[in-house]
């Protein structure tokens, strides 16, 4: 079996643009991926074309050393256009695989470890009361992993911390108060804090009133994470940015977090994951991945999830048609994983188990987007 061909899909469905990437073999036989890097996703069909000139003729199942072959043989190896674009790739080669095999991708990795797939639920109200509204909402529903986020995308474009951090500790006490104990209560500053003032944010709650805190600082010193590590004792969830088990491995070795947001849609796919997660199970770091896309990396999120054994929860949408609209999804993605209650079943079809309709698929075109441009009230340029 030969790859024929790799064609990159970058289209807006509902409310968000999505990149499917599609490989085609001599057999007749195909596999679906889907690359992250939201909002540059033309940067990375460049790059998925510059690699389609070398992948056509070579033999889909050898996916290690086809990533092997991607990631080094430019010289300028990885970054993050790069390697959403080996994700890509890489997912698409693995449900090729599993369907030759007919197999589901799970058992390429390992076999399944889990029946199903638990998941967290996120608020996205700004203040204390709705926030707190939909958590009890999530509870009701049968959640008990709930994590708050903020939405500031309507703030006129000015996003000052410190007139956010007070606030936003008392919500997360009365939050506490109002779930209980037993409900995992998390949120992520989507890295908009500096050091001292995500210090001083989880200083202004009791201890234990947050399971974990997610992206509150910016990832490209682990120092700066380490000086924090050392001013809270909430445990931290970092990595959904990261390109690669090597920006991984001062966060693991260190003991700096607990949770690993792995994006399988940025890291490199299934390839590398699966390398991250053996290596953050010997340091009893806990797999929590990133999932805001679309339905194919959560399928395939899915099969790693179910494949390893130090996994929390997998991020979810309550409702798909909130982020992809109106039923969009279910037009183009004629199957794919569905929500049972708060968990996703591991289904033991072969591949990833995504069914796409191309003709829908191609109907759909690409819009620029841009991720919300925050300031502060100097004119400064701040994190969204």
């Amino acid at each position: 079996m030969k790859i024929t061909d790799v064609k990159p899909f970058p289209v807006w469905i509902g409310h968000r643009n999505q990149l499917v990437v599609k490989v085609e073999t001599d057999e007749g036989i195909f596999g679906w991926g889907e690359s992250g890097l939201s909002g540059r996703e033309l940067a990375v069909v460049g790059a998925i074309q510059h690699y389609a000139e070398f992948l056509r003729g070579r033999d889909p199942m050898q996916t290690g050393a086809l990533w092997q072959e991607m990631y080094r043989s430019q010289y300028f190896e990885g970054g993050r256009v790069l390697q959403a674009a080996i994700s890509a790739i890489d997912i698409a080669l693995h449900d090729i695989k599993g369907k030759a095999l007919g197999v589901p991708v799970y058992d390429l990795l390992g076999g399944k470890q889990r029946d199903h797939i638990p998941t967290f639920a996120s608020t996205s109200a700004p203040e204390a009361a709705g926030m707190i509204e939909q958590a009890q909402n999530l509870k009701a529903a049968g959640w008990t992993a709930i994590r708050f986020f903020p939405d500031f995308r309507d703030t006129g474009g000015i996003f000052e911390p410190r007139e956010h951090i007070a606030k936003t500790a008392r919500a997360c006490v009365q939050a506490r108060e109002a779930l209980g104990d037993e409900v995992v209560l998390g949120i992520d500053w989507h890295h908009r804090l500096s050091v001292a003032e995500a210090a001083s944010f989880c200083q202004k709650m009791p201890s234990g009133t947050l399971d974990f805190l997610e992206e509150p600082i910016r990832d490209e010193t682990p120092e700066a994470y380490e000086a924090l590590r050392k001013l809270t004792d909430v445990p931290f969830a970092i990595g959904e940015e990261f390109a690669s088990k090597w920006q991984f491995l001062p966060f693991i070795e260190r003991d700096i977090h607990q949770f690993n947001r792995i994006d399988l849609c940025n890291v490199g796919g299934l390839t590398e994951a699966m390398k991250v997660a053996g290596w953050s199970e010997a340091h009893y770091v806990d797999l929590m991945p990133h999932n805001p896309l679309g339905p194919i990396c959560t399928a395939a999120t899915i099969h790693m999830s179910a494949a390893v054994a130090n996994f929390s929860w997998l991020e979810t949408r309550v409702n798909a048609n909130d982020l992809y609209g109106g039923g969009q999804t279910d037009d183009v993605f004629t199957l794919q994983p569905k929500l049972q209650g708060t968990v996703y079943p591991v289904a033991n079809t072969p591949g990833l188990g995504i069914e796409i309709d191309e003709k829908a698929l191609t109907r759909e075109a690409f819009k620029f987007w841009e991720a919300p441009h925050l300031k502060r009230r100097d004119g400064s340029v701040t994190n969204w």
